[in-house]
């Protein structure tokens, strides 16, 4: 039996057949709202069941409650506010009760909206709570302050999905997931969040958990990131080489997680946890400074943060990990739980520091990263330089 998704029902806002045919003549006479890529993301993941129990853009109840308390207004736990800005323009245009039409920046229809509040939100606040910081350095932070100062709260209805411009056979519903885990005989499926190529630690933490479940569920993220973090195809040639010479084919499954970053940390890590509950996994694997950027979160914040829940409130199971390096004396990879020895004899390498490596030629150690993959990583930095 799968595991149940957040909120206990698996949403499903997409429409079909004659339905959807009634829904896009209906629309050509309803105002449009522009969507920018993160929220055409945040549209399609509420249809699709993955942002489940939402049923569309939160309303003002919801939002505050999620800023101030980490849960709906029913007391769903949700640490993330999916919000729709509307500019002033748009505003007007709406009349409360009534639908809009939801398109994309170059005027492809994508969906309806049920016009149920139109409210301000509280940038500043969502700031400090969701990020810990009002600094407009930290690109979660900068995201929302340039959001459109209106908030629209309602239902959606999906006509249309984005088309996907790479790896469409990667883009998978979670009802496709869980049906892909129903057949694979997985009962206990350990899902991992990255937005970076996978190195040794990545490896070594993935390969811990896989002893203790049936599978590795690799789901990247692959919606609107930083501008200097490495591009999605650079990063998924790693993961297929990864998968195909160092886990065993039938123990793991990859497909892609379409959301953008928000850089949130420990919020983000509750976020991500929820979401691969939706997708099937029953674990999540959360190591030091998930979903971190800078240096605006604590080492093993994104793992105290689970603390404010009770046992068995979110209905997926942590895998909380420590650190790991490659220890020279030990000759294998290990924590400062199960290495005795001193940090000399240990292998570790800042993200700068590897990204100067790569950019000059140089080959990072093996004990850090696979030759294989540190190849594709030389050969995109010597291309990009």
């Amino acid at each position: 039996m799968s595991i149940e998704p957040h909120g206990g029902i698996l949403i499903d806002r997409q429409l079909l057949g004659e339905v959807r045919q009634k829904a896009i003549e209906e629309a050509a006479a309803l105002p449009r709202i522009i969507l920018d890529a993160w929220e055409v993301s945040d549209l399609e993941l509420i249809a699709n069941g993955a942002f489940s129990p939402l049923e569309g853009f939160m309303n003002k109840a919801d939002y505050n409650s999620v800023i101030n308390n980490m849960r709906l207004s029913n007391g769903t736990v949700w640490t993330i506010p999916i919000v729709l800005g509307v500019t002033p323009y748009e505003a007007e245009q709406l009349t409360l009760g009534e639908r809009a039409g939801l398109y994309s920046e170059d005027e492809t229809l994508l969906g309806l909206i049920e016009v149920e509040e139109i409210y301000d939100g509280d940038k500043s606040l969502e700031a400090e709570k969701v990020y810990r910081t009002t600094e407009e350095a930290h690109p979660g932070v900068k995201r929302v302050y340039q959001r459109d100062a209106k908030l629209l709260g309602g239902k959606i209805s999906l006509i249309n999905r984005t088309e996907p411009k790479l790896f469409p056979e990667m883009y998978l519903n979670p009802v496709e997931t869980r049906r892909i885990f129903e057949e694979k005989g997985w009962k206990r499926i350990v899902a991992f969040q990255t937005r970076n190529p996978i190195h040794r630690a990545h490896e070594y933490l993935q390969k811990c958990a896989m002893e203790i479940c049936d599978g590795l569920f690799l789901n990247p993220l692959v919606g609107e990131t930083k501008d200097d973090d490495i591009p999605v195809p650079v990063r998924v040639e790693c993961y297929n080489i990864l998968l195909e010479k160092y886990f065993p084919p039938d123990r793991a499954f990859m497909s892609a997680f379409p959301a953008a970053m928000r850089y949130a940390g420990p919020r983000e890590a509750v976020f991500h946890a929820i979401v691969r509950k939706n997708y099937g996994a029953t674990h999540f694997i959360v190591g030091r400074d998930h979903a971190g950027v800078g240096s605006y979160y604590g080492t093993y914040d994104a793992q105290l943060i689970f603390d404010n829940f009770r046992p068995g409130e979110l209905g997926i199971t942590p895998l909380f990990f420590e650190h790991t390096f490659y220890c020279k004396v030990c000759g294998g990879m290990g924590s400062a739980k199960s290495c005795p020895h001193d940090k000399e004899h240990h292998v570790f390498l800042s993200g700068t520091m590897v990204r100067e490596m790569l950019s000059s030629g140089e080959t990072p150690p093996e004990e850090f990263t696979r030759r294989e993959i540190a190849q594709v990583l030389m050969n995109y930095y010597r291309k990009s330089s």
